[in-house]
């Protein structure tokens, strides 16, 4: 064995950062038991528990010291259909767009009354904004015109003077159904950018938006994303010289307000707006601040205020907040100014102040008074920063925006950007967003810094500033540099945020939970369970049938599968329902590749060679058909990674780094194992006794008996198209829609009880997912789909109703409140036309891609027509079946994107099997070239028996034990599966090769 060193130090480095990676699964699960034992099941607890050690050391490997959150972020993550993930309904807010194309006529009276009598309605109708807002604009004043609002220069090119009410509201729905489509789409963008695998996204109709993401670790980070697009803007900005005359103002009026109110806090936090600042308040007014600079920041910001002591006068925090009530919350910029140079830094600085976090919402309070208000510039806008100074502090800095524009808009916005990418400073390499501008934003830009060299220019999304950079220069071109206090994700997640552009109307989260696996807990932990089964049958088969050598198989089995976790984790990919399918295969495919070499080693054996050179021999002759094996299923997993998405992309994901995996373990790891036996001079056998030629007396006609083989799959896939004519598809509620309940119960129950208790009224069992806290539960069924009425939507509930009763046996049956609906909404399909349209296409020229790798690798068409033909053959028959046997078989047969899954796994099978078949027949040709072509192509087919046999069986054993185990949710899955595995078989042998020969016109003649 050749480069046996490099081989051994590659296998130890990537088996280390393995297990450097994985290591962080097993901490994080470490301190969630731990949460979880101090908690006593209480999730609230828990909660507190994992928020409080987030920022903290638990895991130190020497050089660095990791927190809980940052190992939160390296473990191995779990798709929402395994483990959960982040549910959030979104809201596109159509008010806000109908406001905005009113332009200066928004403060019109009749305008706003409409606007508001329009959200008073929406809370019990199910019309959209627009139509409510036009009923409401007629009830307001019928004899009032919509032109008159809306026709002004922005929309000149869609609504005239003279335009009728009922033109002006088709133009105001067009905008604000192209406006939702705009920002699903945008929406769409950016998860994909996140990088989140097999997301959900979906319009439910009312300007709202359901997007699901699995395995999300940071619900404030996906917070960010999906809203914080709803506004970019670029701010010139007040210093805090010329903003603090009327800070200080502002806390000498509240001063006196205190005096004469003992109870301070209900006088800052009221809202007054009849108040007037005191006759004497003026911009020099500052004897309300005589201490405050006195007071240091960190007896202000790092302890308790009770406790905290003015270090210059011995007073108490409660005092000074008496005498200073706006710094007792807001410490000034310049309160740790010590000399004349400090300040006259400070006084040219933008930060105004700064706050704890938890006394944010009291400074807000204050500075929305109008009285506040009139103390400072007018055209001024204070402004929170995104993130705290420090993790010590939790401080914000509160930042003075200039709205110097006549329309108090910003001088620019996020259409400007053209294009925006994460990158590191050149200096300091600390991260920053690179930015660039189109023509019309950089001359705007050019202006802007032109006109603020010196000064800051705010970066603010949706109303928090992001940076605040000092101007050096004018910018010309427009590009620029983003830079602040960033993290490299704030900083990756900044520049998608402005790389796909801004929402055409703001976004809002209206509804948002934690949604538990549609597996359910029973089935993930009877599912892992039959998986270790699965495991032990195969170990236990390949140790029996091949001795030590299988052995050896098992172990590198285990390996295989440590090198795919591991580098699932390090990439960051999610795990989900059917990735597992794609370890399924990659286990096929795993064991796969050992029983073709131990076939071969044993066919070496037979012919007298000795241990050593009938291993080298056997690895050798193999080789070919492991290649062309994995190499055809890795173009098919490329080419569905590429072309699909959802559930297709994150089984593609897990299939190439299975085959990768898998072909590095079976062709060296297997290898490193079988020469350090040989160099102790170990026995290895091959076979036991009983096992030694089990196939030796086997010879089946395949050839013969081709057009029987034909014949039987096109009765099948008749009777499948006939039944498809009259039964069609049970398909699920991915592919059909369905009806939503989100319940809420007085009592905890499991997901299995609700679905067992529902399946009688709803004709089947539906699909229940925990959702959040508080005993709330997902309900989806596709009972009464297609009816769209309102009687329709009643028997629905009265259905839900009636299976329910039997979870609260005792109570008054007729008080259906103790079932509470919290939400009831009609679904569209999971899966848009788009996604289905790009799984057909990956499956297409992945169909197209295997007859040109074959007719390469094989020299013949032919080879290639057999393949594909054979995909075809296995893609119809599984649909047939699924077809025919729905409603007979005890559980349930649903087309939906599990099923997708499952038959991406057999196309990767089939493909497997075919290819290994081929690459015999090759070589047979290639010995017999002058004997009789059908012959040899027979005795090639029944010389793979062996191998084709033992990884059936293997695979099989697998399915077997997850289809018994693994509980009904997952049944259907499985089963899909396990008619895979047999069909890919039967085709491999009986319709790819006689393909091949009735095509080939050489034989022919």
């Amino acid at each position: 064995m050749q480069s046996k060193g490099a081989i051994k130090l590659f296998a130890i480095i990537l088996a280390l950062v393995c297990l450097y990676q994985l290591s962080f699964t097993l901490v994080t699960r470490g301190v969630e038991a731990d949460a979880r034992e101090y908690a006593n099941n209480d999730p609230i607890k828990e909660k507190e528990y994992l928020d409080s050690i987030g920022p903290k050391g638990v895991y130190n490997i020497g050089v660095k010291d990791y927190t809980y959150r940052e190992c939160k972020e390296r473990e191995i993550n779990l798709g929402l259909d395994l483990k959960g993930g982040m549910n959030v309904t979104m809201e596109v807010s159509v008010v806000d767009l109908v406001r905005s194309m009113a332009g200066q006529n928004v403060e019109d009276p009749t305008f706003k009354k409409s606007i508001d009598r329009a959200l008073d309605l929406q809370r019990s109708s199910n019309k959209d904004f627009v139509t409510l807002f036009g009923q409401a604009f007629v009830e307001v004043d019928p004899n009032a015109s919509l032109a008159a609002v809306f026709a002004n220069i922005e929309n000149q090119d869609k609504i005239k003077f003279n335009s009728t009410n009922d033109q002006v509201l088709k133009v105001l729905k067009e905008e604000s159904d192209a406006a939702i489509s705009r920002s699903f789409n945008i929406l769409r963008t950016r998860i994909d950018k996140f990088g989140v695998t097999q997301p959900n996204i979906q319009q439910l109709g009312s300007g709202r938006i359901l997007v699901e993401l699995p395995g999300v670790k940071e619900p404030d980070r996906v917070r960010k994303l999906l809203q914080g697009t709803a506004k970019l803007e670029f701010w010139e900005t007040y210093t805090f010289g010329e903003v603090a005359p009327g800070l200080v103002a502002v806390n000498s009026m509240l001063a006196k307000e205190s005096k004469k109110d003992s109870l301070a806090g209900n006088i800052i936090l009221s809202n007054d707006s009849t108040a007037t600042p005191d006759s004497s308040l003026s911009a020099n007014d500052t004897t309300a601040v005589a201490d405050s600079s006195k007071v240091s920041l960190v007896d202000k910001m790092g302890k308790d205020s009770t406790a905290a002591k003015d270090t210059a006068g011995g007073k108490t925090f409660e005092e000074f907040a008496r005498e200073n009530p706006l710094f007792a919350v807001l410490f000034p910029s310049d309160g740790q100014v010590r000399t004349q140079e400090e300040k006259n830094i400070v006084d040219k600085q933008c930060v105004i102040g700064y706050a704890l976090i938890k006394d944010t919402a009291k400074v807000n309070r204050i500075l929305e008074r109008d009285d506040v208000k009139a103390a400072l510039p007018k055209n001024l806008r204070l402004l929170w920063t995104v993130k705290p100074r420090s993790a010590e502090t939790q401080s914000l800095e509160l930042i003075g925006i200039k709205s110097s524009g006549r329309d108090g808009k910003a001088p620019l916005d996020g259409a400007a950007i053209s294009d925006a990418r994460q990158d590191f400073g050149q200096f300091n390499s600390k991260p920053e967003i690179s930015m660039r501008m189109n023509p019309e934003g950089a001359k705007v830009w050019k202006r802007l810094t032109g006109e603020n060299i010196g000064k800051s220019v705010a970066i603010v999304l949706d109303d928090y500033v992001y940076s605040f950079p000092t101007v050096q220069g004018e910018i010309a071109g427009g590009s620029s540099s983003i830079t602040g206090n960033f993290e490299i994700n704030e900083a990756k997640d900044l520049a998608n945020i402005l790389k796909a552009g801004k929402l055409p109307a703001p976004a809002r989260i209206v509804e948002e939970a934690v949604v538990g696996p549609s597996l359910g807990a029973e089935a993930i932990n009877n599912g892992l369970l039959s998986f270790l089964v699965a495991l032990s049958i195969v170990f236990i088969f390949m140790a029996f049938y091949y001795s030590k050598a299988g052995i050896i198989a098992d172990i590198t089995l285990v390996c295989n599968m440590f090198f795919i976790m591991g580098v699932l984790a390090s990439l960051g990919a999610v795990l989900t329902l059917p990735g597992i399918a794609g370890i399924v295969l990659i286990i096929a495919l795993s064991v796969d590749a050992n029983i073709l070499i131990f076939e071969r080693v044993r066919e070496e054996l037979r012919l007298g060679k000795g241990l050593r050179l009938a291993i080298a021999d056997g690895y050798k002759h193999a080789f070919s058909s492991i290649i062309d094996s994995n190499v055809t299923t890795l173009l098919l997993g490329i080419i569905l990674y590429s072309f699909g998405s959802g559930p297709v992309q994150g089984f593609a994901t897990t299939l190439i780094i299975g085959i990768l995996c898998s072909l590095f373990s079976a062709i060296f790891i297997s290898r490193l194992m079988f020469e350090y036996l040989l160099d102790k001079n170990k026995e290895i056998p091959f076979w036991t006794n009983a096992t030694k030629d089990p196939y030796k007396n086997i010879n089946l006609p395949f050839v013969e008996n081709r057009k029987k083989y034909y014949i039987i799959s096109s009765l099948v896939i008749a009777a499948g198209i006939a039944s498809i004519g009259m039964k069609g598809f049970n398909f699920g509620v991915d592919f059909d829609g369905g009806r939503t309940f989100v319940v809420q119960f007085d009592k905890a129950t499991s997901t299995q009880e609700i679905r067992e208790s529902l399946a009688t009224p709803f004709g089947e069992a539906p699909d229940v997912k925990t959702f959040g806290t508080d005993n709330r539960y997902k309900i989806t069924t596709d009972y009464l789909i297609e009816e769209n009425t309102a009687e329709a939507q009643a028997a629905v509930t009265k259905a839900l109703y009636e299976g329910l009763k039997g979870q609260f046996a005792g109570m008054d049956q007729t008080k259906f409140q103790e079932v509470k609906i919290i939400n009831s909404q009609k679904v569209g399909p999971t899966v848009a036309d788009d996604i289905k349209s790009s799984a057909l296409l990956a499956i297409f020229f992945g169909c197209v891609l295997m007859f040109l790798y074959i007719l390469a690798r094989f020299k013949k068409w032919q080879y290639g027509l057999g393949a594909t033909v054979a995909l075809l053959h296995d893609v119809l028959l599984i649909l047939s079946i699924f077809s025919i046997f729905n409603g007979i078989l005890p559980f349930t047969l649903e087309i939906n994107q599990d099923f997708i899954a499952a038959l991406l796994t057999v196309m990767g099978y089939s493909m497997t099997d075919t290819v290994v078949v081929f690459d015999r027949i090759r070589e047979y040709l290639g010995i017999h070239p002058n004997s009789d072509k059908k012959l040899v192509i027979n005795n090639a087919l029944n010389s793979t028996l062996s191998r084709t046999m033992n990884t059936s069986l293997a695979t099989f054993f697998v399915l077997l034990a997850i289809f018994i185990f693994g509980g009904d949710v997952i049944r259907g899955f499985i089963f899909a599966l396990l008619v895979g595995i047999l069909v890919g078989t039967y085709s491999s042998l009986c319709i790819a090769s006689p393909i091949v020969i009735d095509f080939d016109k050489k034989d022919k003649k």
